[in-house]
């Protein structure tokens, strides 16, 4: 996931930057605050060396006080609105704001606390205010709308005008043609939004820490290695709970434990603690704040002309329309039902074989999956495990297919201050040696982590700027008990290939004005070289490079290899369908008209679901409404889909690759030419058909999911 941030972003569209993090630090004596200048460290990385948790409030004040002084310059200047006076001048303001923010909101998604915490509640509502103080302002609309007006007569160039074009739409979504009475109304809408937001996803973060499995028994855990069974004592360690064992969970439904377990009753109680998280009628209860949200993002949207907030929100979409979006979903559901039934019968007929007296539940999914599997293609994952070592994989799997594609190449630094010890960071050099960006790595699991994967800025690339940028990437990965490897699944080096994915459209942006650079494109594009890096991960080149025994450094046996590739579109009912029924269900929050009743939290999701016409009782969906992050307060309401609009994009891409002769610096350099570097320069649909050569189709993604088109 990347969460994107610039001035531009925050005030025309109200998003939500969610990043990574910061250490509490003791306040000393009375000095200057660090955000008030610019870092004096390479790239202006953020000076986690010299920030205390009791700087950001007063930075936040003091920057929106700038901000709004800088912006009240540009509205009430008596010339004539020009490019530069007015849109250039919006670019280069708000600087300080941008770097309190970015770090702040890195802080908090990854290494929050108490402190940190009660921040973003002060703050989140003054944000949504000091957004609606500009984009409301009507001197500084008059002036975006006068140079719109006269666009034609500018001679602007390609960037400047798609600029333009961003302020002018911006505003008129965010409400500046709306009356004054409306306009009030707006106002308290996204103060109330931004508050419900922010108190959704910490009851979320606190729940999830609540809901993680206590064990009592050490023979509950059979089945899970010794390395995991340490980790899980070390966390019950943590929490002073000495004498037990803990099972942290993770963001989404399934929990990654769930495979090896062999207590059934364990795997139902580490499921149902996962699946009932939020819900427990406690201070943590999110059912509240989503009825709440819901209720007013419909009248949100309403207010702003549009039917439903799914409209309202996908109207810069590659998508467009709702209606598009969901015909997609349900072409994809279409495909994936029949799988489902097929691979659940199949499941059963395993427990079946193995004396199991019990029907199939999802808590035995991943287990009897992992069987047939083996079974099926003789892999068994913890026969891969040791073949994958998380720093190998990332400097001779991960560094090594960006160099082998784009020429870049990675040098650790001990000298960058970090927000959390586990921290590591490295400078990119660019194919001629020169230095491209920072980049951050913070990939284990910690209580006060939100879950999930993520990839954002803490500096912004913009040439207007002179910035280049600083990136990071976020994970959760189980942290190795004290003197262990690092080892991860298959499904973790994903993760890395897909969240250096975004790292590599940061990094390669090459834009003059922040607005339009880097990630900074819709979500349903903005998923697509992410989930593109994900096939070199299993490329041979580049496996052969990384997949080495942590033990003897022996090369993963080809026999293994040919296992994993011909087990690659099994159990696809699930994977594909678990993500396909989430996306559906926002969709389906987010088309309620403002004119609906305040619904029933439990009763909508069922409803929603049954209608799917996937089986989503032995697939539940990858988060239920309770625990979905991502819709509530991670800026992807109405936007889940994108994960799969994007699927269809790479397996697209790829297949372009794999006719031009694969992973070769010729193809790379053209995709970075005509994708990574475009940042939000040119419109989605001719940037994508020019390097594919035609529109996107869903043929290739359901090929490479094992999957055939529906009959028509």
């Amino acid at each position: 996931m990347a969460y994107r941030f610039s001035i531009a972003t925050l005030l025309l569209a109200g998003a939500t930057c969610l990043a990574a993090p910061a250490s509490a630090g003791q306040a000393g004596a009375p000095r200057a605050n660090p955000f008030t200048a610019p870092s004096t460290l390479p790239f202006q990385a953020p000076r986690f060396d010299l920030i205390t948790d009791a700087d950001y409030q007063p930075a936040f004040e003091t920057a929106m006080q700038q901000h709004l002084a800088e912006v009240a310059r540009i509205a009430d200047n008596p010339a004539p609105p020009t490019f530069d006076n007015t849109i250039t001048a919006l670019e280069k303001s708000g600087r300080m704001l941008e770097r309190v923010s970015l770090a702040f909101f890195g802080v908090v998604q990854a290494n929050t606390n108490d402190t940190l915490d009660k921040v973003q509640e002060a703050v989140a509502p003054k944000l949504s205010q000091h957004q609606d103080a500009i984009n409301l302002n009507p001197k500084l609309f008059a002036r975006v709308k006068t140079l719109w007006e006269k666009r034609a007569a500018l001679k602007l160039d390609a960037e400047q005008a798609q600029v333009l074009k961003i302020y002018y739409d911006g505003f008129v979504h965010a409400g500046a043609q709306l009356s004054a009475a409306d306009q009030t109304r707006l106002k308290a809408l996204n103060t109330q939004l931004a508050s419900l937001e922010t108190s959704f996803q910490q009851k979320l973060l606190a729940a999830a820490k609540a809901g993680a499995l206590v064990v009592d028994d050490k023979a509950k855990l059979a089945g899970l290695d010794d390395g995991k069974i340490a980790a899980a004592a070390a966390a019950a360690k943590d929490r002073k709970l000495d004498g037990k064992w803990v099972i942290p969970l993770q963001n989404t439904t399934q929990q990654p434990d769930l495979e090896d377990m062999t207590d059934r009753a364990t795997r139902e109680a580490l499921f149902n603690n996962g699946w009932t998280r939020a819900e427990k009628g406690d201070a943590n209860d999110t059912r509240p704040a989503i009825q709440q949200i819901a209720q007013l993002r419909a009248e949100k949207a309403k207010l702003l002309g549009y039917p439903n907030w799914a409209a309202y929100t996908l109207y810069d979409q590659m998508a467009r329309t709702p209606e598009t979006a969901s015909s997609f979903m349900r072409q994809l559901a279409a495909a994936t039902a029949p799988a489902q039934k097929r691979d659940a019968a199949e499941l059963q007929a395993q427990i079946d074989s193995t004396g199991g007296k019990f029907q199939l539940k999802p808590w035995d999914w991943d287990r009897y999956a992992a069987q047939v599997r083996k079974a099926k293609y003789d892999l068994d994952q913890s026969e891969v495990k040791p073949y994958f070592e998380l720093k190998t994989v990332l400097e001779q799997g991960v560094f090594y297919a960006a160099n082998q594609l784009y020429g870049i190449s990675f040098k650790p630094r001990t000298d960058i201050p970090v927000y959390q010890p586990d921290v590591t960071v490295y400078t990119v050099y660019d194919k001629d040696g020169s230095e491209l960006g920072l980049m951050y790595f913070d990939y284990f699991k910690r209580d006060n982590k939100n879950g999930g994967a993520w990839m954002s800025n803490f500096v912004n690339q913009s040439k207007l700027l002179g910035t280049k940028p600083v990136v990071y990437n976020v994970a959760n990965f189980t942290k190795p008990a004290a003197g262990q490897p690092a080892l991860i699944s298959s499904d973790d080096v994903t993760t890395m290939f897909h969240e250096f994915g975004h790292a590599l459209h940061g990094l390669f942006a090459s834009q003059t004005y922040p607005t339009v650079s880097g990630t900074n494109v819709a979500r349903d594009f903005v998923e697509f070289p992410s989930q593109f890096n994900e096939h070199w991960a299993w490329d041979p080149k580049v496996l052969a490079h990384y997949a080495k025994d942590y033990r003897t450094g022996a090369p993963m046996p080809t026999a293994l290899v040919d296992k994993i590739k011909k087990a690659a579109k099994f159990n696809q009912g699930y994977a594909l369908g678990e993500v396909i029924a989430a996306a559906m269900l926002d969709m389906d929050w987010h088309s309620l008209p403002a004119d609906a009743p305040k619904q029933d939290v439990d009763q909508f999701e069922a409803k929603a679901l049954a209608a799917t016409g996937l089986d989503v009782t032995d697939v539940p969906p990858r988060y239920r409404s309770s625990y979905f992050l991502h819709i509530w307060a991670n800026g992807y309401s109405a936007g889940y889909y994108a994960y799969l609009w994007t699927q269809m994009l790479e397996h697209d891409a790829y297949h372009w690759f794999v006719d031009h002769g694969g992973l070769t610096r010729e193809n790379g350099q053209r995709f970075r030419d005509m994708i990574l570097s475009k940042g939000h320069t040119e419109d989605y649909a001719p940037m994508f058909k020019a390097f594919y050569g035609k529109d996107p189709d869903v043929g290739p993604m359901l090929e490479e999911h094992g999957l055939t088109p529906p009959a028509k």
